[in-house]
């Protein structure tokens, strides 16, 4: 079997309301979508890419990958990931993990297997939890009570809330609000986006410790890893972090300066799932859990294939107007609010071709 062509179609469709964290506003939503095409007539899907600049990075990768064995995913992340040449962070290294997506996915169907299968198959069923809690224009605290019960409603057992956006004292006042309505048995999550300086992540994780913060994540800049270690000092709130942490280099320097208890991961970011298997490695020599960032439709089996999986990060239509519209099938929690791989091939995902067509911009 040898590929044939490698395409990316990307799709965006707006918000109805811009949502922001403590440092981005998001208007729209972006879908990249990457093909492996070969000549048995099997196709790989991956999701991210980039953008319309990761675009243009699949299409100079492309000729890379004409020709050979899809199934040597190693050998082919390692042409592809030259760091002279296409570089060793940011969106080349996206570019590079949609690709790897893709391949994983084609062996998948290859194998007739579920890839949380293929790759491990530690467990069938994962815990979940609900990210949201965003800051939006005219959202009161009520809104935010509101949204995170219906999250609980929803069966999630755990739920993730923006911080960072907001003077401190208001942020306090915010993740008071939403643990007095989600009551004590259900795990809060705070996130900030790097929003904070060192001083102020350690002055609101003070302040919030009271209300019994399951994980603060990415309380300072990404590349801070004495800041992070700083914070996790200072506090008894375990800290997140690696959402934006590239290839297993990065986690390497995460973890020799301790600058995190739970490991955010994300297999769209970080180069793929050939490198996140490597993380995921290497975290377990340290008994660090992966609670990855992104894609539930991806990260569903690699927490279900791994030892040290903690929970999958859930979005909803809270978050995503065409959620439940993208796929032929829909990931959902279920009424424990955990989430099951699907057992067909591969990710085992489809588009929803005719719903997404309107959107497709590139």
């Amino acid at each position: 079997m040898k590929i044939t062509d490698v395409t990316m179609a990307i799709y965006e469709w707006p918000r109805p309301r811009p949502i922001r964290n403590g440092r981005y506003v998001y208007s729209t939503v972006t879908l990249g979508v990457v093909r492996v095409h070969t000549d048995a007539g099997l196709t790989g899907l991956g999701l991210g890419g980039g953008g319309r600049v990761g675009q243009a990075l699949v299409e100079r990768l492309r000729p890379l990958l004409i020709g050979e064995d899809p199934l040597d995913h190693e050998r082919l992340w390692h042409k592809m990931w030259q760091p002279k040449l296409v570089g060793r962070r940011g969106l080349s290294t996206r570019a590079i993990s949609a690709i790897d997506i893709a391949l994983w996915d084609l062996k998948g169907k290859v194998t007739g297997l579920p890839l949380y299968q293929l790759l491990g198959g530690y467990a069938r069923e994962v815990p979940a939890y609900i990210a949201g809690g965003y800051y939006e224009e005219g959202k009161t605290l009520d809104d935010l009570a509101a949204e995170m019960v219906a999250n609980v409603d929803m069966g999630a057992r755990a739920v993730k809330m923006k911080i960072g956006g907001a003077p401190i004292a208001e942020d306090v006042e915010r993740v008071r609000v939403v643990r007095e309505a989600i009551g004590p048995q259900v795990k809060l999550m705070v996130d900030a986006n790097n929003a904070y300086r060192v001083y102020e992540a350690i002055q609101i994780a003070r302040q919030i410790e009271e209300y019994d913060i399951f994980w603060f994540e990415e309380p300072v800049a990404p590349d801070d890893y004495h800041g992070h270690r700083k914070v996790a000092e200072n506090t008894i709130i375990p800290i997140a972090t690696g959402e934006n942490e590239y290839t297993r280099y990065g986690f390497r320097d995460l973890i020799e300066h301790q600058a995190a208890a739970i490991l955010n991961a994300d297999a769209q970011i970080l180069g793929g799932i050939t490198e996140f298997m490597k993380v995921a490695a290497l975290a377990q020599c340290y008994d660090l859990p992966i609670a990855p960032h992104g894609s539930q439709e991806v990260h569903v089996h690699l927490v279900a294939a791994i030892q040290n999986g903690l929970i999958v990060e859930f979005y909803r239509d809270t978050v995503d107007p065409m959620w439940g519209r993208v796929f032929t099938e829909t990931l959902r929690l279920t009424p424990q609010g955990t989430l099951r791989p699907p057992d067909r091939p591969g990710l085992g995902i489809d588009l929803n071709e005719a719903a997404l067509a309107p959107y497709r911009v590139a």
